[in-house]
């Protein structure tokens, strides 16, 4: 198994531990909760990831619009990607007469 592979198996796992997580809340909170609350904790995650990458507030500064653009970029891949997925399951289904 190659680094990438390796890495995106990594990746993957760690993120069924949070979805796993978040669908243990669905027994007692709306979906629509879950998944905001999800996105929260993505970007407060986030921006303590970027934070500890600068040394001072003018470092900080300097990279919070990249790291915005960085982000935002990568959410939409994956929520793009992911829509796809679910978009096969209505490719799936049997057409409903009128």
């Amino acid at each position: 198994m190659s680094d990438e592979e390796a890495t995106e198996r990594e990746f993957r796992r760690i993120a069924d531990t949070f979805i796993d997580r978040a669908n243990e809340h669905l027994n007692t909170v709306p979906k629509e909760n879950v998944g905001m609350s999800l996105l929260f904790a993505a970007a407060r995650f986030n921006a303590f990831v970027v934070a500890s990458h600068s040394k001072t507030l003018d470092e900080f500064e300097s990279e919070r619009a990249e790291a915005i653009e960085f982000f935002k970029d990568a959410y939409l891949k994956m929520l793009d990607e992911n829509l796809d997925d679910y978009r096969r399951v209505y490719d799936q289904k049997p057409e409903t007469q009128n």
